[in-house]
């Protein structure tokens, strides 16, 4: 039987759990832990004062997020996007979006227009400080608010099921120069169609600006996997020069030996 006491102390540990998932999960959003950093165990028990089943818990929830990934015999580490994964979480999310917004501007109540504007002017007011975890909190917010008026629960589950591995991403792309005044007016024309009640035109404008952003998130990606590709010289070492390439080309008349 489930004593009062059992029952304080399963509350108490919800909650530490909870606050051990926000606390890594804002980390993340905010840059302190880069894609690819491993998260040490012990060290982060110490730093919370909990267990490490307790902790095992909070990290396999990140996992389930898309924010860690598990990896045998090394443990937790940050999740790394590529550019390929990138374009596949745009892809599903424009298309759910513009779904979204059909359905916001063809079945939310005047309630929830207002609950949309409010979320608007928050992700306005966020916007003019420094691109943040606020700032990614307050775009979800508006987010929330879209596919709560759409009035379609399969939709919201399926939104609901990629929401944070689109936020990793979306701190790629709004700390981008000039992304987060372009996205403010994307969103802006989203708002526009919604007011006039245009399903067609809120769809579309849902649509654009995911493209939008999925084009910078694939460019940000490409150039970090090439950096990461590109190899790296020993300490000391220079790139060869143009004269050092011709000092050691054979003479003439010899093969050159090809470059494997």
């Amino acid at each position: 039987m489930t004593t009062p006491a059992s029952l304080v102390a399963m509350h108490q540990a919800a909650s530490l759990k909870k606050q051990v998932i926000e606390a890594l999960r804002t980390a993340i959003l905010e840059g302190r832990f880069q894609p690819g950093d491993r998260l040490v165990e012990r060290e982060i028990c110490e730093m919370f004062q909990v267990s490490r089943t307790l902790l095992r818990e909070a990290l396999s929830q990140l996992a389930a997020e898309g924010i860690l990934q598990i990896i045998p015999h090394r443990g937790p580490i940050v999740a790394i996007y590529t550019a390929e994964d990138a374009r596949s979480i745009y892809e599903l999310r424009a298309t759910l979006e513009e779904m979204a917004g059909r359905c916001f501007a063809e079945r939310a109540t005047e309630a929830e227009h207002k609950a949309l504007e409010s979320a608007f002017a928050a992700f306005r007011k966020a916007s003019r400080g420094k691109p943040g975890s606020d700032l990614l909190l307050v775009k979800t917010a508006f987010y929330a608010a879209l596919t709560a008026g759409a009035h379609n629960p399969m939709l919201e589950d399926m939104l609901r099921m990629i929401h944070w591995r689109v936020t990793m991403l979306r701190a790629h792309t709004l700390s981008q120069p000039g992304r987060l005044a372009k996205s403010l007016g994307e969103i802006g024309d989203i708002m526009e169609a919604i007011a006039r009640r245009d399903p067609e035109a809120a769809g579309q404008a849902c649509r654009r600006h995911v493209m939008n952003a999925a084009a910078i998130a694939d460019a940000v990606l490409t150039a970090k996997e090439a950096e990461r590709d590109r190899p790296v010289r020993k300490r000391g070492t220079k790139e060869p020069s143009a004269r050092d390439e011709v000092a050691a080309a054979p003479p003439a008349g010899e093969p050159r030996l090809a470059r494997m």
